[in-house]
């Protein structure tokens, strides 16, 4: 594991530094408190700001609008980003998912056609993954795909799909072959949104935010030229969307993380506890310890991670470890915090009584679903066992 930086790695860190301290916009703390579908409208601008200037999607080839930047170097733009307290851009799935795994199975009439539309925000693509009756299972979705001329007609449902409410275009992964085993028969089609048949409803979340939803798909004709990767082998092109979902789509996590400790010390020596400063209290002070090293750990996996994925240029199955440690570290984090603040940590941003305008009840509402997305914990252990210590299959 090599925790330094080249010397490239680091001209890069501080151009791009230079570079976000001169055009982070001033106004994304006020612009965060609105509703979600302002909020949206502001990060698509600003993501046609950081293509315009080459950031955006700094590792993809130049011809399809990157920069052709390293791995590590886009690790480095994530991390730079995180620090600076910039707003994140808009097309998330696009640029962390999708966009990775069309450059990876994609033809190039693809590339070309999809890849710089998702850079500058001109489309906004969600991921069609998760079903009903196919979550952690996913091989056993049921969505399907029917071949008829030059066109697949798609019948089914999704759900859990982030974007949806906004999404131009989704990754979809249907049913083929419902004759070979649940493993096989799967194939990935791009689908217009638009496309007649496609239905769209809000899931509303306990944060108050619709930002899942459920999609149906009916009668749906997707073109044949739609395919990513080969019919029939689409398990092999959600399995690497997949491992850019939990290798490298975090990268910036854990400088978030640190800054939230921080702020969180910082308010604890202005919280009293039994007639002293919280901080001054010795179980808040080791329950705030405990957190602080587990950041320092996360960080350091997170370095185990990047430096693979620079001697490799694909993400490893160990990043189904620091998705484990992420997603249960946020939790415990949120509860310390809620255990520490105590009622007023509890409200919500339009309260004039909300601690940091309401950030603090809605990190711990929102990280109930962090164990859940990308994977669940349970899943992430299976691929622990089976691909990294070599255990067997369990049936």
């Amino acid at each position: 594991m090599d925790l330094s930086l080249t010397a490239e790695e680091l001209r890069f860190r501080d151009e791009l530094r230079a570079w976000l301290e001169a055009n982070v916009p001033e106004d994304w703390e006020q612009v965060r408190e609105e509703a979600l579908q302002d909020r949206f409208a502001f990060l698509r601008s600003w993501q046609r700001k950081l293509y315009d200037a080459g950031w955006a999607g700094a590792s993809w080839p130049k011809e399809y609008g990157g920069r052709g930047a390293s791995p590590m170097q886009q690790v480095i733009f994530w991390q730079e980003m995180a620090r600076a307290a910039a707003p994140p851009m808009a097309n998330a799935l696009g640029l962390g998912l999708i966009g990775p795994t069309i450059i990876a199975f994609g033809t190039e009439a693809q590339k070309m056609r999809y890849l710089p539309k998702i850079l500058s925000a001109e489309e906004i693509w969600c991921q069609g993954f998760s079903e009903p009756n196919a979550g952690s299972d996913l091989a056993s979705l049921q969505a399907e795909a029917r071949l008829d001329a030059d066109h697949y007609i798609v019948n089914g449902q999704k759900v859990w799909t982030s974007y949806g409410w906004v999404a131009d275009w989704c990754e979809l992964v249907v049913r083929t072959d419902p004759n070979m085993p649940k493993h096989k028969g799967l194939t990935v089609l791009l689908v217009d949104m638009k496309t007649p048949g496609v239905v769209i409803r809000p899931l509303r979340q306990m944060t108050g935010e619709a930002e899942f939803n459920e999609v149906f798909f009916r009668d749906v004709r997707v073109p044949v030229e739609n395919v990513v990767g080969k019919v029939n082998q689409g398990w092999d092109v959600a399995i690497g969307t997949l491992m850019h979902e939990r290798g490298t789509f975090g990268a910036g996590l854990q400088i978030l993380y640190k800054r939230n400790m921080d702020r969180l010390i910082e308010l604890s020596r202005g919280i009293q506890r039994n007639a002293r400063p919280a901080s001054q209290d010795p179980i808040a002070r080791q329950r705030l310890a405990q957190c602080y090293a587990e950041i320092e750990i996360m960080r350091l996996n997170q370095m185990r991670a990047f430096s693979r994925l620079s001697a490799t240029g694909v993400p490893g199955p160990e990043g189904s470890i620091q998705k484990i440690f992420w997603s249960e570290l946020n939790q415990r984090f949120q509860q310390v915090a809620q255990e520490l603040l105590g009622p007023y940590g509890q409200l919500v941003g339009r309260d004039g009584h909300a601690i940091d305008k309401g950030v603090w009840s809605y990190g711990y509402l929102r990280a109930r679903g962090n164990t859940i997305e990308a994977g669940t914990s349970e899943i992430q252990r299976n691929i622990i066992g089976h691909f990294v210590l070599g255990l067997p299959r369990s049936y």
